[in-house]
């Protein structure tokens, strides 16, 4: 648990993690936090066709927080030195929770098993019965980072995370990269998400679907008891906003930034969602964020958004309908992106599994900076 303090937040710290096994964060209020999907998936060559060309760098080394493009590194993955354990945070960090029954935007569903037990298969040639779901109340929990010498009242920029787990990694970055100017002072607002995973799920919902539907929760439904009790100025430029993700909550991240350019214009994505996972299905965008390098991004008007991307080489593939891989939907990404011009950077990340805690450990200061790269208050 995260312990208030006057002067700062004293933290548990969680046991370390193999870095070459995805990160299985642990269940809070009965959800599962962006959990890592199946065993088996293959390792895939960063040089197969199709793939964007990349600038393999020398085991260990990454990239400059400066430098645009593809990158591949690995396959060992130490962690930065602002990942390092620290019981005391120079900033603050406040947990606070909120009830489905007072969301107007989000008031819990929960998919149903189907009658044949098929409902959850992951055997692509099982028959998939139709998505049903019902009423489901949840309880998520909202952290809240303030930086050190943080002034009540004045204007701050802020990052919004999602899939909030009780794992101060995310805050320790930040207290560290803020004491060393490497990105300016912050407010970190992470979000548990409503509960379970996949179609039909509250978190699918949430993540999955192709609207700035979440960026307006966040919005409306945080950020206002954020600022309330914290008694902290939120900017309102989207040049000081960030969204950050996983997985579903990466997909999520660049849809608050896509659908909601005026809120947000910077993205972190590790093992991004880019493929068909969207439910209710919509015909605007029939396949979901696969959609994104598929359609949307080529066919739009650039946008002013600077994004960081990553994929590992044992990524998720579950490709039971050509929607489904996460490598190869990633790396689509990264072509689109540069096609249209845009500030990207793109690590293609050896001997890594899908939201690899190694792979995090390693890059999550370089993702930061990368993002912050620019701003200007």
């Amino acid at each position: 648990m995260l312990i208030c303090l006057s002067a700062g937040a004293v933290i548990a710290q969680a046991p370390p993690q193999t870095p070459a096994q995805p990160a299985q964060p642990p269940a809070q209020g009965g959800a599962a936090q962006a959990p890592a999907r199946g065993p088996g998936a293959p390792t895939r060559d960063p040089n197969s066709p199709g793939y964007v060309k990349a600038k393999e760098l020398p085991d260990g080394q990454l990239p400059a927080a400066t430098e645009n493009g593809n990158f591949i590194i690995g396959p060992t993955h130490n962690p930065a030195a602002e990942l390092a354990p620290k019981d005391l945070l120079d900033g603050k960090v406040s947990v606070f929770t909120l009830e489905s029954k007072d969301s107007k935007i989000y008031p819990g569903i929960a998919r149903q098993q189907s009658p044949n037990g098929r409902g959850n298969t992951a055997d692509p040639a099982a028959p998939r019965p139709a998505i049903t779901i019902a009423p489901a109340p949840y309880s998520r929990k909202v952290a809240v980072y303030v930086p050190k010498g943080y002034s009540a009242g004045t204007e701050i920029p802020f990052l919004v995370a999602g899939d909030y787990r009780d794992d101060p990694w995310l805050f320790v970055a930040t207290d560290n990269l803020i004491a060393g100017k490497k990105i300016p002072p912050m407010v970190v607002v992470w979000i548990a998400n409503g509960g379970s995973d996949g179609q039909g799920s509250e978190r699918g919902l949430e993540y999955d679907t192709m609207s700035g539907k979440y960026a307006e929760f966040v919005e409306t439904e945080v950020l206002p008891h954020v600022e309330k009790q914290y008694n902290v100025k939120l900017t309102k430029n989207p040049e000081g906003r960030a969204a950050l993700g996983c997985s579903s909550g990466a997909a999520a991240a660049m849809s608050m930034a896509w659908y909601r350019t005026d809120l947000y214009h910077r993205v972190v994505s590790y093992s991004g969602t880019f493929v068909y996972q969207q439910w209710p299905p919509n015909p605007e965008t029939p396949h979901g964020a696969w959609d994104y390098h598929a359609t949307i991004i080529p066919n739009s008007p650039k946008k002013p958004l600077r994004i960081w991307m990553q994929v590992s080489d044992r990524d998720n593939y579950q490709n039971r309908d050509d929607y489904h891989d996460w490598v190869v939907a990633n790396e689509h990404m990264a072509q689109a992106l540069a096609d249209k011009g845009y500030p990207y950077q793109f690590l293609f990340t050896r001997n890594a599994g899908h939201c690899d805690a190694g792979v995090r450990s390693q890059t999550l200061p370089l993702a930061l900076e990368y993002i912050w790269q620019g701003y200007r208050k």
